[in-house]
């Protein structure tokens, strides 16, 4: 299916999922707030000891982990991408309290991943990796894995190689200028067959269902909020849970704290834990082994 380039503000998604939720205060997950700081965007919603506009920063290693508490052997919730902005309103003990600006994840992540310096991004990775070398030779070491919608500031464009705002170079034809998008969602996904499961993964190296599915979404243009009953709520229009003889490409099969896309009528892709990959299975198969029931199936 062809999926709509519109790009929604950041505040948009959180306020559609964030509302979808019948909660007595606003979801933590997309809200950052604590007892002695909170979002000054927040004022007369909650309650903290101080308020903040947070500085904005950018990613600067090609995949940081967003932690729940700020420790490394705490959960890891989501990862942001390089090039993505990041608004942080504390630093305390090398840890960063913040909220990622594409998605509005809240979490933990290292001051010191993150820059002051904010470049505008020219281009994105268009293809699930690539690699920045420090020259314009593939046999260049140490070459670093950069991953599907990581942004980049190109400064230099040449045939072969384009040279990025901190000096290193990436192959030209693995990206994309900022606002150009694939236009098949599924296909982006299906890039990603074999793939580990890793949860709060969003990248190559590893990923869990609900990260698939932003993946693959961004890369076309549609926002896409980054948990499965965020997703649940705020994507596409519900169809009946009972018909499964009735599912297309493109549908989202959701069960409680899990999601799949259907790549045709009978076949679901998704990063699962029961594999610890991403698979691509007869739904039935999948729908039969899982414990819980399908909650419902959204069409985009």
């Amino acid at each position: 299916p062809s999926i709509s380039n519109a790009w929604p503000t950041s505040l948009a998604i959180r306020r559609k999922a964030s509302n979808c939720r019948a909660m007595t205060e606003p979801d933590k997950r997309l809200n950052a707030y604590r007892a002695d700081v909170a979002d000054a965007r927040l004022k007369g919603r909650v309650t903290a000891e101080r308020f903040s506009e947070g500085r904005v920063m950018q990613v600067v290693e090609p995949v940081i982990s967003v932690h729940k508490e700020p420790r490394f052997d705490a959960m890891q919730v989501s990862q942001v991408l390089m090039g993505e902005k990041i608004r942080v309103f504390v630093v305390e003990n090398g840890w960063a309290f913040a909220q990622a600006e594409r998605d509005s994840y809240v979490g933990y992540v290292r001051a010191d991943q993150l820059s002051l310096l904010v470049n505008e991004p020219t281009h994105r990775v268009s293809v699930p990796s690539s690699f920045l070398y420090t020259s314009p030779n593939i046999k260049t070491q140490p070459a670093v894995v950069i991953t599907l919608n990581a942004e980049v500031t190109v400064t230099v464009g040449i045939e072969k190689f384009a040279t990025i705002s901190d000096g290193r170079l990436i192959y030209a034809p693995h990206l994309k200028p900022i606002g150009e998008f694939d236009d098949d969602f599924v296909a982006v996904a299906t890039m990603f067959l074999n793939t580990p499961y890793y949860w709060g993964g969003k990248s190559a190296t590893g990923l869990d269902c609900s990260g698939l599915v932003q993946l693959a979404l961004e890369a076309c243009g549609t926002p896409c909020p980054r948990d499965t009953d965020m997703q649940e709520n705020a994507l596409g229009t519900k169809r009946n849970v009972s018909d499964l003889d009735g599912l297309r490409r493109g549908d989202l099969v959701f069960w409680r704290g899990h999601v799949g896309i259907m790549t045709d009528a009978q076949t679901l892709l998704h990063a699962n834990g029961h594999h610890m990959l991403t698979v691509a299975e007869p739904l039935r198969e999948a729908v039969a082994r899982i414990e819980t029931e399908i909650t419902s199936i959204k069409r985009l």
